[in-house]
């Protein structure tokens, strides 16, 4: 079984934020796979399906960016989930915008979803890193991120999303390099005006 998490905040809100990719990344794998409806669950919201002939659970905390290890914890706990079996999407600052990458393990570069996710879950768990460009400074991340995508990113965004849908049968046979190969081939990130700044010493690209 594959748990897929997007990170995102609660409520209208925060629903068009860079900080709720995540959540987009969900929504969006459960309409173009055919999953369920959203029910409660696990101090989140889930949708059950399959992906590519793989059970598959989405999972969107709704516990706030923040605590989002809670609803991870107790869903891997429930289905007895190794770290192979879950996929944790989310915004990264630290990616220009438009490129995605695939990473597994390590620490939480700043990212505080992360590192809930990491203390009740675990380091080892995949992740699927969704570029949004950074502010160019850190005092500017807060507002950044829990602002809304501009109508000038709804292209790229939307390009990356449907990419991201498309390509998803490799993430469920669980060779991660292919998928993010085959994200970035339908969804070139060279199309994405380079609205956000990497930080000093960051990643570019």
């Amino acid at each position: 079984m594959l748990l897929i998490v997007g990170l995102g905040n609660p409520g209208p809100k925060y629903a068009g934020n860079r900080h709720n990719f995540g959540f987009m990344a969900a929504d969006a794998l459960a309409r173009g796979h055919g999953f369920a409806p959203w029910k409660k669950k696990f101090r989140g919201e889930i949708a059950e399906g399959n992906i590519a002939g793989v059970k598959t659970l989405l999972l969107k905390p709704q516990t706030f960016y923040n605590d989002a290890g809670h609803a991870v914890g107790e869903a891997a706990k429930f289905y007895k989930l190794a770290p192979h079996d879950v996929v944790v999407f989310y915004d990264e600052i630290d990616l220009a915008p438009g490129r995605f990458r695939m990473k597994r393990g390590g620490g939480a570069a700043g990212n505080n979803g992360i590192r809930s996710v990491s203390a009740w879950f675990g380091d080892d768990f995949r992740r699927a890193r969704m570029g949004t460009g950074h502010p160019g400074h850190k005092d500017k991340v807060m507002g950044y991120v829990l602002s809304d995508f501009p109508k000038n990113d709804h292209a790229w965004r939307d390009a990356l999303l449907d990419a991201i849908v498309k390509a998803a049968p490799l993430l469920a046979a669980g060779d991660d390099e292919k998928y993010q190969g085959e994200v970035m081939r339908l969804a070139p990130a060279e199309k994405a005006p380079r609205t956000g700044a990497p930080p000093a010493g960051g990643e570019a690209d």
